[in-house]
């Protein structure tokens, strides 16, 4: 008994007028790249600053995460002696903390992202952080503006 196998009657592969890209196809798509590029590259460009207010303004909360749990720990803030430093290295200056967190609290002494030392104040009811913004003085308007946890900042 044999069998046989039909046998494929296909044609090679051909490439039909249908199958590739123009050149003309690809330039058309290269001029709305370059169109929505023109749009929104001088947005996203504009704006590092504005960028880093919100960088500043979120590290300031997470400085402020870092003082809550040393308070917690130590029943007050760093003095501002101490500083922010405290979170880093144990205050060796009075008063020492008790109960102070091997580790410490944040990894490195935080800088802001124009590359200042965030400013640091404590007394007995609070403390405040502040970076002095892109011009790195105090006051200031737009990205120059001081940035603060006070209330209203």
């Amino acid at each position: 008994m044999t069998i046989h196998r039909a046998r494929s009657h296909r044609r090679p592969d051909r490439r039909d007028g249908e199958a590739g890209v123009t050149l003309l196809e690809m330039m058309v798509v290269l001029v709305i790249i370059a169109i929505v590029a023109v749009m929104v590259v001088p947005n996203v460009i504009g704006r590092p600053d504005e960028a880093r207010v919100t960088v500043a303004t979120a590290d300031i909360r997470t400085i402020g995460g870092a003082l809550e749990i040393y308070r917690l720990d130590n029943r007050s803030y760093p003095t501002t002696a101490q500083g922010l430093e405290a979170l880093v290295d144990k205050p060796l200056a009075p008063p020492t903390p008790s109960n102070w967190s091997e580790g410490g609290y944040l990894p490195a002494l935080p800088t802001d992202p124009w590359d200042n030392a965030y400013i640091y104040r404590a007394d007995r009811t609070g403390y405040e952080l502040t970076s002095l913004g892109a011009d790195g003085k105090p006051g200031g308007s737009g990205v120059d503006a001081d940035i603060s946890n006070r209330a209203g900042s």
